[in-house]
């Protein structure tokens, strides 16, 4: 029995926004409810609504900026950067910047749309 998997086949997350997103580990591809890794682009002028969600997300920046509000505070992290956003924080993250953002996130236990608890944008 192999003690391991190699994920050559993420899910591909359909969007709406222009934002690209491909879960190697997780519910919708790997079905582990533990964690989800997931690699994303999130082209410039992109946001998403405020949420809350029940799990810890740790994002690790590649390429580019993104910026994250968390409660009040205004957060930008560059390439190289990376944050830990513990679980049930009001956040929104953002791309406002003029440039694509390519980053890692991972979440713990995996996402999943019932958890996250995002706001409605009005």
């Amino acid at each position: 029995m192999k003690k391991y998997f190699i994920q050559k086949k993420p899910f591909i997350v359909p969007t709406t926004d222009g934002k690209i997103i491909e879960e190697h580990h997780g519910l919708a591809s790997t079905k582990n409810t533990a964690i989800s890794i997931a690699h994303m682009v999130a082209p410039p002028g992109w946001s998403e609504p405020f949420q809350t969600p029940e799990f810890d997300e740790y994002t690790y920046i590649i390429k580019g900026k993104k910026q994250f509000t968390i409660e009040d505070e205004v957060i930008i992290l560059e390439a190289g950067q990376s944050i830990k956003i513990e679980k049930n924080t009001r956040i929104q993250y953002a791309n406002p910047f003029e440039e694509v953002c390519e980053y890692i996130a991972i979440c713990t236990p995996a996402f999943s749309p019932s958890s996250v608890h995002r706001e409605t944008k009005e």
